[in-house]
């Protein structure tokens, strides 16, 4: 009985909340202008896919996927009327660019062997989490200064469904079958902020530019604050560069694509060398989880990586490959958990 009346309150909240909502909406139409003038360019569908296949292990990262749409802010703003221009201004200044998107995700972490059914508590435990997000960027006047501010909120553990995915996976291509997670970190809520400042730098030529960053990310999944940048070299360059699944980066490409779509060039290639340095405060695959016992590492405070790769787009679909060399993460009382390489692959189509 008691259960009964509480949900029928909660339906009873939800339907007044609609009704709310639809009224607001209703009442912001009569100042929006009409829908059918919205336009599509500077909007984008991102997917990463990283993996360490081509790098031919299968152990720790093993794999990762994000997708996720962007949109400019003046979208956003036609979208939601009045009522989002409001609460978009004090984020920027008219010289400004506002881009928001929201993207879903998931991680994969495992032990250097995976067939093994039993505990391993000197190896790297298994995890997973999976995840929805939102991002806000900005971007000033000049397309050379980029703000990211990142929020995820998901679930690591068995709700992230890193046995499932990964045990299909490997049966559809042939490979070892997973046999340990049942053995992975249980299961926790999962939240994350993170923000990132990128700037580009051209050093004499339209050819050559430095793209350094810094940033921090706060959460029971990360904590740490990184700082690293590109070198890359090539023709026709926009944005700031391409990016892995790591919380805070740019995960909207075509920023610099808002203000002034018709002088893009049709062709963009280059190619690049990058540092990303990190201290690490927390890392919840290898540290456990905060609110029950779980399987665990030492982490290592200080991790790198040093990436190389190349960027090509011609007219709207880009493809930007990634091989990712990063320092070893933590440590155990039979010694080192050891580096890792992966590779981490950007499909992006750029309206």
């Amino acid at each position: 009985m008691i259960t009964t009346v509480f949900l029928r309150r909660n339906v009873i909240l939800m339907g007044v909340a609609a009704a709310l909502f639809i009224a607001t909406l209703v009442s912001a139409a009569e100042n929006c202008a009409d829908i059918k003038s919205l336009d599509a360019k500077g909007s984008e569908l991102q997917l990463f896919i990283e993996n360490d296949m081509l790098a031919h292990t299968d152990r720790y990262y093993t794999n990762g996927i994000k997708f996720g749409v962007g949109v400019p802010g003046d979208t956003l703003a036609e979208l939601f009327c009045n009522s989002a221009k409001k609460v978009l201004a004090p984020f920027s200044n008219e010289e400004d660019r506002l881009h928001f998107g929201w993207f879903i995700g998931q991680n994969l972490y495992t032990p250097k062997v995976i067939t093994i059914a039993a505990p391993q508590p000197n190896d790297r435990p298994w995890a997973a989490w999976s995840y929805l997000g939102a991002v806000g960027q900005r971007v000033n006047a000049d397309s050379s200064k980029l703000d990211t501010v990142e929020i995820d909120l998901g679930m690591v553990g068995p709700p992230a469904l890193g046995d499932q995915v990964q045990t299909t996976w490997h049966r559809l291509i042939g490979a070892s079958q997973p046999q340990g997670w049942d053995n992975q970190i249980p299961a926790e809520p999962a939240v994350l902020v993170s923000y990132l400042h990128k700037e580009r730098f051209k050093l004499g030529t339209d050819f050559f530019e430095v793209v350094p960053h810094g940033g921090v990310t706060l959460g029971n999944v990360f904590t740490l604050a990184r700082a690293g940048g590109i070198a890359r070299f090539g023709m026709n360059m926009t944005g700031f560069g391409p990016d892995t699944i790591e919380p805070g980066g740019a995960m909207l490409q075509n920023t610099h694509n808002a203000a002034d779509p018709d002088s893009r060039k049709k062709l963009e290639v280059y190619g690049f060398v990058g540092f990303d340095g990190r201290l690490v405060a927390r890392n919840i695959f290898l540290d456990g989880t905060v609110f029950r016992d779980s399987p665990s590492v030492s982490k290592r405070d200080y991790v790198h990586d040093i990436s190389i790769g190349a960027s090509f787009r011609y007219r709207a679909l880009r493809i930007s490959l990634t091989r990712i060399m990063r320092s070893e993460e933590f440590y155990t009382a039979a010694g080192g958990g050891g580096s890792q390489t992966f590779d981490s692959l950007n499909l992006g189509v750029e309206f």
